[in-house]
């Protein structure tokens, strides 16, 4: 019997001057642990002309999690933080009361060719962290543990599974796992997760057993049972295994704010047109709410 509970497939979304792959929310099923917003980003190419740029926007309630493949984006917040982030680097900004925050493309690349692929990850705060201060915090891609285990490759972005640590400063207890198989083979560790679990898929191709069939890139599994779960990667394979222990509120999700309470959100919102948020320094151009769009 499959322990896939849910396929869940990449769906177009344009968030103003870019195209993603939307994962999470989805409709059946709107969060996998803490886990409540994937986007993947690309890959794309773009020319000397061509640049992402995102401007000023808030966050509350929420952790966000930038892990890029190629390219390089440069982030300015609220609390004066300008980092560059580039492949395999993990930038981790937690808003809760409320931060700001802009991604663009760096200076240095402007007016060059350039590529981008990454993945845009939220993280709902528990709920008596939701109104916390506001951090940022940026890990260097040799700081993340790596190992091999049974011919695969592991690297830990974030949380806490199969005895080792990510230094990103997570709020509750969660995991993002790399798994990348260059010969392919079997993989399991289900005895070693816990909460929900879901699997997105990079590149390549995964069997849930001999006789299933071949599920390929740009999808999401959910098991039904993480501790059932084991798989079989093709060669040249990357996936990356994420959840944790789901909470025992419902979450909801407006925009970029996410809370415990419909009353929160509206909060967030009505701060967001009253201008009231912190500013960042040097930045214009504040990105609109939906509903004020023309």
């Amino acid at each position: 019997m499959s322990n896939i509970g849910i396929i869940i497939p990449e769906r177009p979304r344009d968030i103003g001057n870019f195209m993603v792959g939307r994962l999470l929310p989805f409709h059946s099923k709107r969060m996998v642990g803490p886990f409540i917003f994937i986007d993947h980003m690309g890959p794309v190419a773009m020319n000397d002309h061509q640049n992402m740029d995102v401007g000023p926007h808030p966050h509350t309630g929420l952790s966000t999690l930038t892990f890029l493949f190629d390219g390089a984006v440069m982030h300015r917040d609220s609390l004066g933080t300008a980092v560059e982030i580039t492949p395999g680097a993990v930038n981790w900004m937690t808003a809760g009361h409320g931060i700001v925050h802009s991604e663009r493309t760096p200076e240095r690349l402007r007016h060059v060719d350039k590529q981008m692929h990454g993945l845009q990850i939220w993280v709902a705060l528990p709920k008596e962290l939701e109104e916390m201060d506001p951090s940022f915090h940026h890990t260097e891609a040799a700081a993340l543990p790596t190992w091999e285990h049974e011919g695969a490759r592991y690297k830990l972005i974030a949380g806490e599974v199969m005895g080792r640590r990510s230094p990103v400063p997570v709020h509750s207890p969660l995991y993002m796992l790399e798994i990348h198989s260059v010969a392919g083979g079997e993989v399991r560790i289900g005895e070693q997760l816990y909460g929900e679990v879901g699997m997105y898929i990079l590149q390549g191709g995964v069997r849930e057993g001999h006789d299933c069939e071949l599920l390929g890139p740009r999808q999401i599994l959910v098991a039904k049972d993480p501790s059932l779960c084991s798989f079989t990667m093709t060669p040249d394979t990357t996936v990356y295994l994420f959840g944790g222990e789901p909470f025992p509120e419902e979450r909801y999700i407006y925009w970029n704010f996410v809370a415990t309470s419909q009353e929160r959100l509206e909060a967030a919102k009505q701060r967001w047109r009253d201008q009231r948020f912190p500013a960042i320094a040097g930045e214009e151009g504040l990105v609109l709410m939906p509903e004020a769009r023309g």
